[in-house]
């Protein structure tokens, strides 16, 4: 179940209170109101009331939860989907430019000058699955760009050559500093490339470079976002990449976003959620990548057979390929070494134990003279699911042995997919807590 804890910052009663308007009394009466035309009677609204729900923790009586959703427009069934207060995050209308501009350049424009919120919305999706769908359907239609010509100062291939420069630099950097320092600084590229599509000129073949930077920045953005544990705001990114990869006329671009955003997806009990069309995919590897998400996704949702079959398709696209120089910059991580890890993580979630451990030990034995970068962050996240199929095996020592690894080799990695993976490892464990050796890993691993 998708689920939205308390924000970092503001409250979003208190945000929903000042966007209108209201003081705290004024807005329990407007849901004390609310709360009797609803047949629920009469409702206390002193403004202590909104202190204890906004600054103390408090949860207010489902009745008041019912009266506050009704007043701001938002099903029932989403106060229990989403909880307090992450319900409420859907009355606030941060994501509007970037869901509701129009599939044009101007609106490419206004979705990537719209790059953050007041709203921390951890584990929070702000695309449903028919906004997605129409978002995707829309991406193959868009404008792209044209030349732009007036008063602004002339840009040339140059601008568009030192992007690309830095947003390499960038993805090897999120390798090896993690999501948090990383997106700042994919922001601020997001912020430079904006201002010279606004202000400056610039011919046809540069405009579209300059938005396919602006779609790889948005997409650095969104992958550090949700490597963060922040879901609508990796969404805002997504969406923003997807449709500044439409200017760019770059489809291959645009089904790189649609990949990461289906990482997303289909770990938010959304399996078959952003997976990308493969037609017009210039690049074998990105091919590889979206065999590799859809065979998770399929896995996700209990269906062995095609996700096999993703599997296979996923080798078959990648023994297509060339050397890293000669494909997309962003695809030199999509080797043997991380097919074989897909495979193995599809197998743990079908309960295929010994397959799985079976495509962990081909991952780290193949041959591939292209498997030379090992990200810090994802290695982490295999070898604590290669541990899950060794406990589930029976092996509980091999389990530990990998568990300490995977606690030595987190020193430093800023990412809570991390961290949610040693999670999900001790909560397995903690079945087994009698055993002492197991008990001492628990205790060295809180």
């Amino acid at each position: 179940m998708i689920t939205a804890t308390a924000v970092q910052h503001a409250h979003p009663l208190t945000t929903l209170m000042a966007r209108h308007g209201l003081t705290a009394a004024a807005y329990l009466k407007r849901v004390a109101d609310r709360h009797r035309a609803l047949g629920f009677g009469a409702m206390a609204h002193r403004k202590e009331k909104a202190t204890r729900w906004t600054r103390e923790g408090v949860t207010p009586e489902r009745t008041a939860l019912l009266a506050i959703a009704s007043l701001h427009g938002i099903a029932f069934t989403d106060v229990d989907r989403y909880g307090w207060p992450g319900f409420l995050l859907l009355a606030l209308d941060d994501d509007k430019a970037v869901l509701e501009s129009p599939w044009t350049v101007a609106g490419t424009v206004t979705s990537l000058t719209d790059v953050g919120g007041p709203v921390d919305r951890r584990g929070f999706l702000i695309a449903s699955t028919s906004t997605l769908a129409a978002a995707v359907a829309q991406w193959t239609t868009a404008e792209p760009a044209l030349a732009v010509t007036g008063p602004g100062r002339q840009v040339g291939a140059e601008a568009a050559d030192l992007f690309d420069t830095r947003l390499d630099a960038l993805r090897h950097l999120d390798d090896t500093v993690g999501a948090g320092e990383v997106y700042d600084a994919a922001v601020l590229e997001i912020r430079l490339i904006t201002g010279l599509l606004k202000n400056a000129s610039y011919t046809e073949k540069t405009g579209r470079r300059l938005f396919a930077a602006g779609a790889e920045a948005s997409r650095l953005a969104g992958w550090c976002s949700y490597d963060d544990g922040r879901h609508a705001a990796a969404e805002r990114h997504f969406i923003a990449s997807l449709r500044a990869s439409a200017s760019a006329k770059d489809p291959t671009l645009g089904a790189v976003t649609l990949a990461f955003w289906a990482n997303l997806r289909y770990n938010a009990d959304d399996p078959h959620g952003a997976l990308a069309d493969r037609r017009k995919i210039s690049s074998p590897r990105v091919m590889a990548m979206l065999h590799a998400r859809a065979a998770r996704a399929h896995s996700k949702a209990g269906q062995p057979t095609p996700a096999w079959h993703q599997v296979d398709a996923a080798f078959d696209a990648y023994s297509k390929a060339d050397i890293p120089e000669a494909d997309l910059a962003s695809m030199y991580w999509i080797n043997h070494g991380e097919l074989h890890q897909v495979a193995a993580s599809s197998a743990l979630t079908l309960g295929e134990h010994q397959r799985a451990l079976e495509n962990f030990q081909a991952a780290l034995t193949h041959e591939d003279p292209y498997d030379t970068e090992r990200e810090a962050r994802g290695a982490v996240i295999y070898q604590a699911r290669q541990a899950e199929a060794h406990l589930a095996l029976g092996d509980i020592d091999a389990a530990l042995d990998i568990g300490h690894q995977v606690i030595d080799a987190m020193g430093g990695i800023d990412s809570a997919r991390t961290t949610g993976t040693l999670t999900d490892l001790r909560a397995q464990l903690t079945g087994h807590q009698h055993i002492r050796a197991v008990a001492d890993f628990l205790t060295y691993a809180t």
